[in-house]
């Protein structure tokens, strides 16, 4: 439970007891960097640390409450998919994420799971919670989720 690196294409670059790096300039598969999974950090500094892998977990949780593609999201005036969950969850209105072919799980599993999700793509990665603790908080119903 110790994610290392957002890009396994990436780890000749990464040493074994590092938690954090600066690549200089942004390396990784195709598949990640155009996708919508690449933490901001990463994309935009070149700096990824054991908080990217977590951002990128957030974007396919997100993306399976939804059943929406990060990427090829257009539906309202939010940029993609992220945009557009923060909106809804902002306005109460975290319900209307869901995709109703999940066919219709427990309201409050539904919300946590959203509500972890949008934890995990926090645009400040110390604000994002360790992969352990993403873990903890989707296989224990009853421990409180971080309100930020």
């Amino acid at each position: 439970m110790n994610p290392k690196i957002s890009d396994f294409g990436m780890a000749w670059i990464f040493g074994g007891n590092e938690s954090q790096a600066n690549t200089h300039r942004i390396v990784g598969t195709y598949i990640l960097k155009f996708s919508g999974y690449m933490a901001p950090e990463y994309a935009m500094e070149g700096i990824f640390s054991v908080k990217s892998d977590v951002f990128s977990f957030g974007v396919l949780l997100l993306e399976i409450v939804s059943g929406k593609k990060n990427t090829v999201f257009y539906h309202t005036d939010s940029l993609n998919l992220l945009g557009y969950a923060w909106d809804l969850w902002n306005a109460d209105r975290g319900l209307d994420l869901m995709d109703t072919t999940l066919g219709y799980p427990s309201t409050s599993t539904l919300l946590r799971c959203i509500n972890i999700g949008l934890l995990c793509v926090q645009g400040n990665p110390t604000d994002r919670p360790t992969m352990s603790d993403v873990v903890s908080m989707l296989s224990n119903e009853l421990a409180p989720l971080p309100t930020h």
